[in-house]
């Protein structure tokens, strides 16, 4: 049974950052809306299982959440602001991907040799636990960086709070409270971006980061 817990969790946790792969890939917003979807039913997967093995309910807690509002509210709302503003449905990275995709391959392998070293007390599963969180966080903030639409930086930064409840849920003992405000500020955030992309889009009449850009004169 310790076996399975271990495979499982760490089954659980690589899906979470496969869809980190899968997410620097797309280059339409609505499968970018899709992928962000099944990373955070993963997530929310990962958390549940945590809290079986062990035995820790506040993780059901957790898992509810990130179900609730990662994985039905939040790609909702994305969804909506994408078509109420008419805007654009091909991505346009500042990378192309092969080039991206090996970025974040040097990322992860960045992940492994910073984490390993400096957990060597902790169990395996919660060293492979925090290495995995610490490439979804790099990831996500490659997305946001290689990334020209604000929408898609969104969902790059819901992407690195996923890898930040990741950790979370992976260290036992980790209480409530942390994975709680860690929802918290993603909603608030949240809140704050989806105004942002409005008044962006009603001043600019574009959400492409590179020509909003060069409305200011910073790009020639």
């Amino acid at each position: 049974m310790h076996d399975l817990g271990y495979d499982a969790a760490h089954l659980l946790g690589a899906v979470v950052l496969l869809m980190s792969f899968a997410l620097l890939y797309q280059r339409r917003l609505f499968a970018l809306l899709h992928v962000f979807t099944a990373q955070a039913l993963a997530l929310s997967a990962a958390a549940a299982w945590q809290g079986y093995i062990q035995h820790a309910p506040h993780l059901y807690v957790t898992a509810l959440l990130t179900l609730g509002l990662k994985a039905i509210v939040m790609p909702v709302a994305l969804h909506r602001i994408v078509v109420k503003l008419n805007i654009h449905r091909t991505i346009e990275p500042a990378l192309s991907v092969g080039l991206t995709m090996l970025a974040g391959v040097s990322l992860v392998t960045l992940s492994i040799l910073l984490v390993m070293p400096v957990t060597e007390s902790a169990s395996a599963l919660t060293r492979e636990d925090l290495a995995l969180s610490l490439s979804v966080v790099l990831l996500g903030l490659l997305m946001m960086i290689t990334r020209r639409n604000a929408v898609s930086q969104v969902v790059g930064f819901m992407s690195i709070e996923n890898g930040l409840i990741l950790a979370a849920v992976g260290v036992a003992g980790m209480p409530l409270i942390v994975e709680m405000s860690i929802a918290f500020s993603v909603m608030v955030a949240f809140i704050v971006f989806g105004i942002f992309l409005f008044h962006i889009r009603e001043r600019f009449d574009t959400l492409d980061m590179q020509k909003i850009e060069s409305f200011r004169g910073e790009s020639h």
